[in-house]
């Protein structure tokens, strides 16, 4: 059952991407949809075996690296911190894959496509069940070149190339340090099993273990798209909305935080890293979720959302809060699934238009994309008693829990990051559904819901996005919950911080962060409703047309910096242009003159440039030999024959002498042995 699990996802890629031709469309649909679904239904009744009974199953296949000491294993473990991960990435990649029977209907490359969703999801729960770091870094690495594969797709839009190179090459920086991290393991403990460097890790250096954390911090920052490696996440967006709900739900985006998860034993013990997750991922969550509220198109304000939900991931897990990291990663996988999904039914709706300007009025149209939007938005903002409440909420009380200073700091800059989300997340709905109609009237003339394959994902999340934070609160984060007694989390006794945040925490730093959402919530529509001239001026693109029609001079230039604040935030702080500017025009300028000097210098002449020189060169002065007279003819002979006896005769001599030495070497052994 176990292995069934592992490797049916392959086997249904295997038979789409090589028999595509021979078993159809159709064919390769259900064969992929099925193998994921009865993978999904196999991960539930080991989620009940293993988690619920604390009997962890490790499977060993075969010796894979056999050199000295260094034993690496095909092997596979199924602990806790597994199957709970294990469910919402099967959950959500089988409803995916239902959803793209129809979404991906009238795709010629339907085959491939499917291919392409199975073998990624076979390389995550790959990456989730390895016993080792290279086994997972196996996984690691496969769910990056699946990720180029769908992301570009659709091959054709030069958007697309460009978008799958760039998350590619971003996440080729996170692997570099993460392989590094991997190499000072193995010097310094000399094995990569999980249980050899886990139990090892307490009597290894700080120093040491904090070089190791940071590696792996840095690739999973690349993988989880945290601040300064997070440019490859919105462009993402260029691919099918099925792959991007896949990418930013439940796979992609989360092994990162599963890393640092699985790596707990060994992070807990470096206060370094632990403070530079926690800076990490508050400034991630606010800088995220204020980028977010100024984009227009619907897909990339969700991939922001997706990357501020990431930063709160890993600030619990800079609060060595790891099973609210986890319970939150399982929420968020659910209701950002089936914000992309219903995103995804706008835009199939209205003929593939993104930009929310152009929508509006959608709600008598698309009813059930409409709620389930709306389900999905009001768990993302915490809205008390839906799934996304009882993680991320705790997450900000945990922050204030710890009593230090940093994390104070941090829980005023996430409860920032969470009104910024709500506002965003009712700036979908708003202009998605309840404003004015704003796009074409053939878009409108065209607009429906899509049929039972994509109408059945959108249910089956939104019953999830409802129930489950409350259904399993107390398994996850509950005070007297023994889920996680195997020690497939580990959090130091000194760094507990879960009783003083339940018992120890004022009530109104607990009610803070829903009551500031609900007042700028309030303010926000009341902006939007009446059409406030201070918000209307942010949105004009003509902006000196109203600045030169005021007479005060001194609110003309508030509007001018209030434009250019506009601008920033819109442009993405200018993170890419810093990018362009100091690191690609750099390298580029460098690439260059390398080119010049070594490609096009040094090594053409050494190689065939010089070698094909050189030869003609030769050639024409042998050539000039030929002279037509006897007597050079006669002189160059008699060059020849004269060299050809000194070098005969050299070669006599020295052979000779040899010989000599030898003979006078074996008389001196002989008369030896007769003395």
């Amino acid at each position: 059952m176990y292995l069934l699990l592992i490797f049916l996802p392959l086997i249904g890629s295997l038979i789409s991407g090589i028999f595509g031709r021979n078993i159809g469309i159709k064919g390769a649909q259900i064969i992929t949809c099925l193998s994921i679904v009865f993978t999904t239904i196999i991960a539930v009744f080991i989620f009940v075996e293993v988690g619920f009974n604390a009997i962890p199953v490790s499977l060993k296949l075969f010796r894979w690296i056999d050199s000295e000491f260094l034993y690496i294993f095909w092997k596979f473990n199924f602990d806790t911190l597994t199957v709970s991960m294990l469910i919402p990435v099967l959950i959500v990649s089988s409803l995916v894959h239902i959803y793209s029977i129809s979404y991906m209907n009238q795709d010629p490359h339907n085959q491939r496509f499917f291919s392409y969703l199975s073998l990624f999801t076979y390389m995550m729960i790959l990456l989730v069940t390895a016993n080792n770091y290279l086994v997972m870094f196996v996984g690691w690495e496969g769910v990056g070149v699946c990720s180029y594969l769908l992301v570009s797709f659709w091959f054709t839009r030069m958007a697309a190339n460009q978008s799958s190179i760039s998350a590619f090459l971003t996440n080729r920086v996170g692997d570099c340090f993460l392989s590094i991290g991997m190499f000072i393991i193995l010097w310094s403990l000399g094995n990569l099993d999980f249980t050899t460097v886990f139990s090892l890790s307490v009597y290894i250096n700080e120093n040491i273990i904090t070089l190791i954390g940071l590696c792996l911090l840095i690739g999973a920052m690349a993988k989880s798209s945290q601040i300064g490696l997070h440019v490859w996440l919105p462009m993402a967006m260029e691919g099918p909305t099925p792959v991007s709900a896949l990418i930013h739900a439940a796979t992609m985006v989360t092994a990162g935080v599963y890393l640092l998860i699985r790596s707990s034993p060994l992070i807990e013990y470096s206060n370094t890293v632990l403070i530079i997750c926690l800076w990490l991922g508050g400034i991630t969550t606010l800088s995220s979720s204020i980028i977010g509220l100024f984009q227009q198109d619907i897909k990339k304000i969700i991939a922001y959302s997706t990357m501020s939900q990431l930063g709160m991931m890993v600030l619990a897990i800079g609060l060595s809060s790891y099973n609210i990291a986890l319970f939150h990663l399982i929420n968020h996988a659910f209701y950002k699934a089936l914000l992309f999904l219903g995103a995804g039914s706008v835009i199939h709706g209205m003929t593939d238009n993104q930009d929310l300007r152009k929508y509006g009025g959608l709600k008598f149209y698309l009813p059930l994309s409409y709620s389930v939007i709306f389900i999905a938005s009001l768990s993302l903002i915490a809205l008390p008693f839906m799934s996304g409440f009882y993680s991320k909420d705790f997450i900000l009380e945990s922050a204030y829990g710890q009593f230090y200073f940093s994390s104070i700091i941090i829980y005023f800059l996430a409860i920032i990051g969470a009104t910024f989300t709500s506002l965003y997340s009712l700036k979908i709905i708003y202009l998605t559904f309840l404003s004015n109609p704003n796009g074409l009237y053939i878009d409108y003339k065209n607009v429906h819901e899509g049929n039972i394959f994509m109408t059945l994902p959108l249910i089956i999340l939104a019953i999830f996005s409802i129930f489950f934070g409350f259904i399993s609160k107390d398994l996850f984060i509950g005070l007297a919950s023994g889920f996680f007694l195997d020690n497939a989390i580990y959090i130091h006794p000194l760094n507990e911080i879960m009783i003083n945040t339940e018992f120890g925490l004022f009530y109104i730093y607990k009610i803070l962060p829903l009551v500031i959402t609900i007042l700028l919530t309030i303010m926000y529509i009341i902006s939007i409703e009446y059409k406030n001239i201070f918000v209307f001026t942010l949105k004009i693109n003509k902006i000196n047309i109203f600045v030169y029609n005021i007479k005060n001079i001194i609110f003309k230039y508030i509007y001018i910096y209030i434009y250019y604040i506009y601008c920033f935030f819109n442009q993405r702080l200018g993170i890419e242009l810093l990018y362009n500017k100091l690191v690609s025009e750099t390298i580029f300028k460098l690439g260059s003159h390398t080119t010049k000097i070594l490609d096009k210098g040094s090594i053409e002449y050494i190689g065939p440039y010089g070698l094909e020189i050189g030869l003609l060169y030769i050639s024409r002065t042998l050539f000039k030999l030929d002279s037509g007279k006897i007597t050079s003819y006669a002189l160059f002979i008699l060059s020849g024959l004269i060299l050809y006896l000194y070098i005969f005769s050299l070669n006599f001599l020295i052979n000779s002498e040899l010989t000599i030495i030898l003979l006078l070497i074996n008389i001196y052994i002989l008369l030896k042995r007769k003395v």
